[in-house]
């Protein structure tokens, strides 16, 4: 894969404003290298109202009680996203996977082979054909696979490698390749890449890609760790939408800089081969924060520069 770095200086005329969340977690993590990282005490008020979504967004009075506004636009995340154990995000079963004997990973991936034999059972198909014997340990195995984000440990991705650079301008790695599975029908993202323009329309590939943007506040992080934390939150089941906020939270939040912006474009085979079958279908998905979000210009500059080849 070839990143492609770009870096401008872009008008940075906008005051970065940032909304002051409290969150609902008292763990302290152990990365030192953002501020923004750090949780707060057990004595700071707590969450209000529970949690509506797995990126932890607020529902009901929370979000009134904490500057959330449909006329308003927060430019900052609302709670820190990585627990003091280095996961980011996890699910109930999350600790249980990662921190498996090998006699419980293998009785996990067993309950996994029997749970595929009875979906080729439940199809009309004869498991214990030749063609499918080793069908139920070979998806069992490609499932836990594409699914090991979940379990990977950020602080170990990021492995210290932030560093303090005196840097204005924009920094960009295009062309990030990605495969995820939806997670409404465990069905893979395709994708196709670049729809900015329409010199680009003609231009696809056969994968999802990111692209990720970012102005430095006096520290960059190492290039291959942009692609790593898009890769550790693709290996999950997921949705694009929530999957381009999550890696431009995570990139706020390891390097709290002056603005962060992530583009996503991809096809679903879940349009292509089911329901409306429409085959060619992409969609493309945008998180915008910081100075990429309140200036226009910066933002523009960024979207302008992914057309750029």
């Amino acid at each position: 894969m070839d990143d492609t770095i770009l870096s401008v200086t872009p008008m940075l005329e906008s005051i970065i404003v940032s909304h002051s969340m409290d969150t609902s977690q008292t763990d302290q993590p152990s990365l030192p290298i953002s501020p923004k990282m750090q949780r707060p005490d057990s004595s700071e008020p707590q969450h209000q109202g529970g949690v509506s979504d797995a990126d932890g967004r607020l529902s009901g009075e929370a979000q009134e009680d904490h500057g959330y506004r449909e006329q308003k636009i927060s430019t900052k995340s609302s709670t820190v996203r990585i627990d003091s154990d280095g996961l980011s995000w996890p699910q109930p079963g999350t600790r249980a996977r990662r921190d498996a004997t090998p006699d419980e990973a293998q009785a996990r991936l067993e309950r996994l082979q029997q749970a595929v034999k009875t979906i080729l059972e439940c199809i009309g198909e004869d498991p214990d054909r030749e063609g499918l014997l080793g069908t139920p340990e070979r998806y069992a195995k490609a499932m836990l696979f594409s699914t090991k984000g979940y379990e990977e440990n950020v602080q170990l991705l990021v492995n210290d490698a932030v560093f303090h650079e005196d840097h204005g301008g924009l920094v960009i790695v295009k062309d990030i390749d990605v495969y995820s599975l939806c997670e409404h029908h465990l069905i893979p993202f395709k994708g196709k890449v670049q729809t900015h323009s329409s010199a680009l329309n003609a231009r696809n590939t056969n994968n999802s890609q990111i692209h990720i943007g970012y102005i430095p506040k006096g520290r960059v992080i190492g290039l291959s760790k942009l692609a790593r934390i898009a890769k550790m939150f693709s290996r999950r089941l997921q949705v694009q939408e929530r999957l381009t906020r999550q890696v431009a939270t995570m990139v706020e939040e390891i390097l709290t800089p002056l603005g962060c912006g992530v583009v996503m474009e991809a096809s679903h085979l879940c349009i292509e081969m089911r329901g409306v079958e429409n085959i060619g279908a992409s969609t493309t998905t945008t998180c915008m924060l910081g100075s990429m979000l309140t200036c226009q210009r910066t933002g523009d500059e960024f979207l302008k520069l992914l057309e750029r080849r």
